[in-house]
Parts: structure tokens; C-alpha cells; sequence
């Protein structure tokens, strides 16, 4: 076997065992609770872990055996998988750009605006057909309840820097409104309810608190922005690795071809 199909050969082998920890990772991200409640978003990493274990054992196979054929197959499949990667880290990073946090006075944590999130999230993830079921399966999560485990008073929670966006947003009222703390989804005697809309719409009922307001719209996109940011860096990984693997593929597949041609010249059928 000549030097490239060796090197394509490993370099397959290499992306395959790749495809493990991303298809891992991308199952750690569904099963995460705001990943979990958006089935739009549900499941892209884990896909991408497939179609990468797929593909390189295709590569692998055909540059180990010269299977010109599958080498081919595989070359199509590899040009076509990093398009679309391509195409997905870009809207990734577009749609995922704008933050839409703003600092608390006196807060450890931040709050999340709605407005400063992409168009596209707004539109496809929390608008008002999605939302309640969304919100429902919110409320069945652990998200709010474990906070009232993590902190027994309000010094804890106000220097809190670890309190996720989507605990920001829909276990607490927004912070304008002055409510006083109890606990972290117990809240009283409000101050300024004319200070945001949410102000009205925070309920102590734990069922309900504020997963109807749009903080919590704002914190859930802010969780998955800073989840497929961390995607995003995996997807850079993968695309950079599936280029260099398909430059010396598409070497091994020239030099298959040769191979080929040398043998029936030799044996007489040219």
C-alpha cells in the first residue's frame, strides 16, 4: 500500500474514534434541560458524530483494500459532509452571535433581554406557537428547585456568579421590580412593578413562577447560545481534521487510480 493510502487509512481510523466523544458530547447536550424541552436543537451534534463515523469507515475501508470504487464514494460523501459543516458553523456562529445579557448592580449573576437575541432564535425557538410546551416541559425540570438546595440565604444567591441564564431568567423575578428575597424562587413585596412586564407576570406558585415571562425566553437562548458556542469549537475541530483527511484521500484516490492502471497494462488489457 503506497505512503497515502497508509496515511489516509489512519487518519481515518483516527476521525472514526474521533466520532465517539463528539457523538457523546452531542448526547450530553440533548440530555441537558433547555436542549431537552427545544427538539429543534435537540440532536445536530449527535448526527454529526454519525455521518463522521460513517464516512471515515467508508475512507478507511477503501484506502486500506484500494477499493477504488468506495474510495470514490467516500470522497463525494466527505466533500458534501464538509460543505455542510461549513454551512452549519456559519449560522452557528451568526445566529448564536448576539448575547443579549446585561449586568446586575450588586449581582453576581446577569440577566437576559429578549430583544438582544438573533431574529432567528427568536422566531423559530421561543415564539408563541413553541412556547407552551416549552414552558411545560421547563417547569417539570429540576432547574429551579435545585437552586433553593444551593443557597439558604440572599448573600449566597445575589454573589452567585454560577447561576445559569435560564435560572436567571425564569426562577426569579427581574430584578427591577424590587421584589425581596426569601428564598431563590420565593419572592415578596415588589417595589417598582411598573419597572418591566414581567414584573406582573411572576407568580410564587412553583409551577408557574416565571416561565411565562419573557426573561425566561431571553435565559433559555442564552443557555443555548452558550452551549453551541461550545459546539461551535467542536464543529472548528471536526471541519479542520475532515479537510486535512479528505487532502490526502483525494491523494490515495489518484494513486488507487495509478495502481490500477499499471496493473492492466501490465496483465495486457491496454
Amino acid at each position: 500500500m503506497a505512503l497515502a493510502n497508509n496515511l489516509t487509512a489512519i487518519l481515518n481510523l483516527l476521525a472514526l474514534l474521533c466520532s465517539i466523544p463528539i457523538t457523546a458530547s452531542g448526547i450530553w447536550l440533548a440530555s441537558k434541560p433547555d436542549n431537552e424541552c427545544v427538539n429543534l436543537l435537540r440532536w445536530p451534534v449527535v448526527v454529526l458524530g454519525v455521518l463522521i463515523l460513517v464516512v471515515s469507515a467508508c475512507g478507511f475501508i477503501g484506502a486500506y483494500q484500494y477499493k477504488e470504487t468506495l474510495l470514490a464514494v467516500y470522497l463525494c460523501c466527505m466533500a458534501i459532509l464538509i460543505g455542510l459543516l461549513l454551512v452549519v458553523l456559519i449560522f452557528a456562529f451568526v445566529v448564536t452571535r448576539p448575547d443579549g445579557s446585561y449586568p446586575v448592580p450588586g449581582r453576581g449573576y446577569k440577566e437576559y433581554r429578549l430583544e438582544g437575541f438573533s431574529n432567528w432564535l427568536r422566531e423559530n425557538v421561543v415564539d408563541s406557537k413553541n412556547w407552551g410546551k416549552i414552558r411545560a416541559c421547563l417547569s417539570d425540570t429540576n432547574v429551579c428547585p435545585k437552586l433553593t438546595q444551593q443557597f439558604i440565604n440572599a448573600d449566597q444567591f445575589f454573589a452567585s456568579s454560577s447561576i445559569t441564564p435560564l435560572q436567571s431568567g425564569c426562577c426569579k423575578p427581574p430584578n427591577a421590580c424590587g421584589y425581596n428575597f426569601v428564598n431563590p424562587t420565593l419572592w415578596l413585596n415588589p417595589t417598582n412593578m411598573a419597572a418591566d412586564a414581567d414584573c406582573y407576570l411572576w407568580s410564587n406558585d412553583q409551577s408557574q413562577l416565571c416561565y411565562n415571562c419573557n426573561s425566561c425566553k431571553a435565559g433559555l437562548l442564552g443557555n443555548l447560545r452558550k452551549d453551541w458556542r461550545k459546539a461551535n469549537l467542536i464543529l472548528i475541530i471536526t471541519v479542520v481534521i475532515l479537510i486535512w483527511v479528505y487532502v490526502i484521500a483525494c491523494s490515495a484516490f489518484r494513486n488507487a487510480q495509478t495502481e490500477d492502471l499499471f496493473r492492466k497494462y501490465k496483465q495486457g488489457w491496454v
